[in-house]
């Protein structure tokens, strides 16, 4: 069983709002999935992007693989988290 760390999109029309997920690869887009990683609500200045992180280092460790957009989004909030912290 392959498994993506993916988008999952909730909200109603013009005001998307999306968690991120751990799911099957062949699981529909808003389908059954593993668990809850984090979120990301794009319509806030600056966007806001939460993860939890030892579910996210757990599920990379077993082996799931994050979407491009998943993964561009991590980068993101490591960088504003860094940002914090200086």
């Amino acid at each position: 069983m392959a498994v993506k760390i993916r988008l999952t999109r909730f909200g109603r029309k013009k005001l998307p709002y999306y968690r991120i997920i751990v799911a099957d690869v062949e699981a529909k887009r808003d389908g059954k999935f593993l668990d809850i990683v984090g979120s990301y609500d794009p319509l806030k200045d600056p966007a806001e992007i939460t993860f939890d992180s030892e579910k996210l280092q757990s599920w990379l460790d077993k082996g799931a693989k994050p979407t491009t957009t998943v993964k561009s989004l991590m980068v993101k909030h490591a960088k504003a988290e860094k940002a914090v912290a200086e």
